[in-house]
């Protein structure tokens, strides 16, 4: 059984290498992106664009998020000589080598002094460029935060203590988003606006759920359908209206009374010359970790790319499954590997350190240690696409027999860890976090349950 559990282990850490492998920003953008016959061409399964480069003085690039710097290695390797420059905004530690380009490393997820810098430059390209300009410009999770423009009458304190009271609450990252795209300057379209009348190209990385442009990264160069109601809303079914900045309160009331002028929506002048590409998503990356575990000898299925909710309360789900598929082979036959995808929430309630992944974990080994005997064979593993699993350095966390053995030689309940969000000092103790660095890409979430 040892080597059972060695070799579930093992399994588990190649099918997730394959899928983040898949949606690589560097490899997906050299693969999209081509020169042929005096023409920028970007094609994709889905879509195709062409660019004649006479058209063309100038081309800049712009770029934020995590995987933002890997794309525009990516983009210098295409067009090398004909940018005439440009900055990209990255997470700290994300950074690449560029020969044509500056990186501005910067705070995730919550904005700093670098996200306001990065933004200020990302902006003032926007100064150089006309009609005869292209503007390329790289979007992937993570930009709401690294690029951050607080709209006039707003400070950097204003927007991050909004955001951590957003991201601690449950709220969505299309509530998040929302409610960011009504105090932004560069986003909801905004950058879009700055940027006209240059024809603009937005190459996006998709880190969130149905892969809606609008919502990734705050949508900086797409229409903005939400408004400033719907942002204050929000804030007031979280039970946040008292808690915001007074600024921010102020602003989201004026806007939603009309007093504001709103995000940029369909039709706006601003996106005449805007067209997206959606390069990379979840569902690619499922798809290529189903395929390595067929090839590893595990019968598999991908449940969604749609995984939402509460993190612990989605846990429960994947161990009936497992149980079912070790009791009966249903719905798939032992060997099998279920693969699933998304970005979960998770309400704070404790004080501790963790992720939503290694609290899907954690909660699963709940789970586990509530069930019958049994369960030797199930391996789960939740984990974070960009390697970083909330605020630290692990992606996620493994969850299994094994792990509560090892728990309760330490004396460690799940249960008090998991009341006070402290999944990461669990799973640390135990041996069980996975940590693989900065894997510069982001597309959500994966979680994959093998049993054997």
């Amino acid at each position: 059984m040892s080597v059972n559990r060695e070799r579930a282990r093992q399994d588990a850490l190649a099918i997730f290498r394959a899928a983040v492998a898949r949606v690589d920003p560097f490899e997906m953008l050299v693969s999209a992106l081509s020169i042929e016959g005096g023409e920028l061409v970007v094609r994709t399964e889905l879509d195709e664009a062409r660019y004649p480069l006479a058209d063309y003085d100038r081309i800049v690039v712009a770029g934020m998020g995590k995987a933002a710097a890997a794309m525009a290695r990516g983009a210098e390797r295409v067009l090398g000589e004909r940018i005439a420059g440009g900055v990209v905004a990255v997470k700290a530690g994300y950074a690449d080598r560029l020969t044509r380009l500056s990186v501005v490393e910067a705070g995730h997820p919550l904005p700093d002094r670098g996200s306001l810098e990065a933004a200020d430059r990302i902006l003032a390209l926007g100064r150089g460029l006309d009609e005869r300009s292209l503007a390329i410009v790289l979007i992937s999770g993570g930009g709401s935060s690294v690029a951050c423009a607080p709209a006039d009458g707003l400070s950097l304190e204003d927007k991050t203590a909004t955001t951590g009271l957003l991201l601690s609450c449950g709220a969505t990252i299309q509530e998040v988003n929302c409610v960011r795209k009504h105090l932004s300057a560069i986003k909801g379209g905004r950058l879009a606006a700055a940027y006209r009348p240059a024809t603009v190209l937005s190459l996006v990385l998709s880190d969130v759920i149905g892969d809606g442009l609008d919502a990734i990264a705050s949508g900086p160069t797409v229409p903005d359908p939400t408004s400033f109601a719907e942002a204050l809303d929000i804030v007031r079914r979280r039970g946040l209206e008292s808690l915001l900045p007074s600024s921010v309160a102020q602003r989201l009331r004026a806007g939603a009374a009309g007093s504001l002028p709103d995000t940029p929506k369909p039709g706006d002048r601003a996106f005449e010359r805007a067209r997206t590409v959606l390069l990379g998503t979840n569902t690619l990356a499922l798809l290529a970790a189903r395929k390595k575990a067929v090839a590893l000898g595990y019968s598999s299925l991908v449940l969604t790319s749609r995984l939402t909710g509460e993190a612990r309360l989605q846990a429960p789900l994947f161990l009936a499954i497992g149980q079912d598929i070790a009791a009966s082979g249903f719905p798939l036959a032992r060997p099998a590997c279920l693969i699933a995808g998304g970005e979960t929430t998770v309400t704070l309630r404790g004080s501790g350190k963790g992720g939503r992944n290694q609290e899907m974990a954690l909660a699963f080994l709940s789970a586990l240690g509530k069930s019958p005997a049994g369960g030797e064979g199930l391996l789960f593993l939740a984990a974070s696409t960009d390697g970083s699993d909330g605020p630290t350095d692990a992606a996620g966390a493994f969850a299994s027999r094994e792990v509560l053995r090892r728990a309760g030689a330490l004396s460690l309940d799940p249960d008090a860890f998991l009341a006070d969000n402290d999944s990461y000092s669990f799973f640390d103790s135990c041996g069980a976090l996975l940590r693989t660095g900065p894997t510069k890409t982001n597309v959500c979430d994966i979680q994959l349950l093998l049993v054997i």
